[in-house]
């Protein structure tokens, strides 16, 4: 646990505004690769599509890292944070492509947004975060939300199988609130990139091997140019650029505050399902989206964003 020091300073407020937007970016990157991630997994195997995006994802980004030599990190940040990626690409990755592929995609996107809660409960618990008045009343109304999705699972034609992706996803969930904490103090002194490159390298490793069954039954030649398409959008933009925002709100505003802004992928999947999935929204993600919005609106307030409670 980091021991207590004084509190960081607070980021320039243009810092914070150019922060907010890209995380708005993110959300509708995230938010759409919902759908994209749901076609992916109808045509392939999960494990194989999930394989394929991540190595077309970790190749790029490394080769992206390695010529900027001054940037580099030393190489034993370098094997930490490989580490940090078993846990945040590849736990999270494992549990949440199963997931996906026995619930509904706007289901998936809710129960996501379970994910402030637990990255808050995690970052008090090793002493990094704060969390307010105004932001646990958001959280609890998020949380609410996604509950109402799990039962509305239960009642649905998918019915046991969807509930259980539910749950697959929960557990996804908590993988990446323990990554996402730990992940911190490097986003302080390690460029964003080198870290999005490192990590999903770690990553990557254990889930390629875990899916190299799975890649080797797929019949590639006959694969579409649309099902290419999405292994690119699923392997470039959301696990190469959208991470970028993602580490840079964890460095600039904080891991929690940054997950609220996250919690609008419910929103942007939802609406993308429908036209492209054919997946009709409920009236339990209906209130869940309402939960999302109101939890997002209630800790959107710089003045009561959470300050840490320890130095990195």
């Amino acid at each position: 646990m980091p021991s207590a020091v004084n509190p960081q300073p607070q980021p320039a407020r243009s810092a914070v505004l150019v922060t907010e937007g890209l995380l708005l970016l993110m959300a509708l990157i995230w938010g759409f690769n919902f759908a994209v991630l749901k076609y992916g997994t109808q045509v392939l195997e999960p494990l194989a599509y999930n394989g394929a995006r991540m190595i077309v994802g970790a190749i790029v980004m490394i080769a992206i890292v390695l010529p900027q030599r001054d940037k580099l990190p030393k190489p034993r940040e370098i094997g930490t944070l490989m580490l940090l990626g078993v846990l945040g690409h590849g736990v999270y990755q494992a549990f949440f492509i199963q997931g996906l592929a026995r619930t509904r995609a706007g289901t998936a996107s809710l129960v996501i947004a379970a994910s402030p809660a637990v990255i808050a409960i995690v970052g008090r618990l090793f002493g990094v975060e704060r969390v307010t008045k105004r932001q646990v009343t958001g959280i609890l109304v998020s949380i609410s939300g996604v509950l109402l999705v799990i039962v509305g699972s239960a009642t649905s034609s998918e019915g046991q199988a969807s509930v259980i992706g539910d749950l697959l996803i929960l557990v996804s969930v908590v993988a990446w609130a323990f990554y996402t904490t730990w992940l911190r103090p490097f986003t302080h002194r390690i460029d964003g990139v080198q870290i999005a490159a490192w990590t999903l390298a770690g990553g990557t490793i254990p889930m390629a091997l875990l899916a190299a069954p799975a890649m080797m039954r797929a019949n590639w030649v006959a694969v579409t140019p649309l099902t290419i398409g999405a292994i690119l959008y699923s392997g470039l933009m959301a696990l190469g650029l959208a991470y970028l925002f993602w580490y840079r709100g964890v460095r600039v505003i904080g891991p929690t505050r940054t997950a609220m802004f996250s919690n609008l992928q419910p929103i942007v999947a939802v609406a993308v399902s429908w036209p492209l999935l054919g997946e009709v929204p409920t009236l339990f993600q209906g209130i869940g989206a309402v939960g999302v919005v109101v939890g997002v609106l209630l800790t959107r307030s710089s003045g009561d964003a959470p300050e840490p409670a320890h130095g990195e």
